[in-house]
């Protein structure tokens, strides 16, 4: 089973509905329900989820959302050394540092997100949802 990082943004796509991008992070999630890949994502991001969730919608709304969503993937840790690398990494943005990172550390050698330039510096493979599923 192919193993994929997930960025925070490519999860809110699926669950805020965001057009023209849900299309595809639904078809990888749909994946991922079938068994066909494993979809890992940074405990931060559940943070963020959360965040945005209730400011969209409500707090029982985003508390069931994660509920289904942390059964459906797997939440890896962010310890002192992800941090301490995010931080030296010299990424413009934080949030996609830490992510990075927790992938890293984590084996995974495959990232999806939206937003490629934020990880111009990566060593491992990124791709937007498209291009990961037409890949497949």
């Amino acid at each position: 089973m192919q193993k994929i990082f997930a960025d925070t943004d490519v999860v809110l796509d699926i669950l805020t509905g965001r057009q023209p991008h849900y299309q595809f992070a639904a078809r990888l999630f749909s994946l991922a329900e079938r068994k066909e890949i494993r979809i890992y994502l940074c405990a931060l991001s559940i943070v963020n989820i959360d965040y945005i969730l209730r400011r969209q919608k409500s707090a029982n709304f985003s508390r069931a959302v994660l509920k289904n969503l942390t059964g459906l993937t797997s939440i890896l840790p962010v310890n002192h050394e992800t941090i301490d690398k995010a931080l030296a990494s010299g990424f413009t943005d934080f949030e996609d540092a830490v992510q990075y990172h927790c992938a890293l550390q984590n084996d995974l050698k495959i990232l999806i997100t939206r937003n490629l330039k934020d990880y111009k510096k990566a060593q491992i493979s990124v791709l937007t949802p498209q291009q990961f599923l037409a890949s497949l």
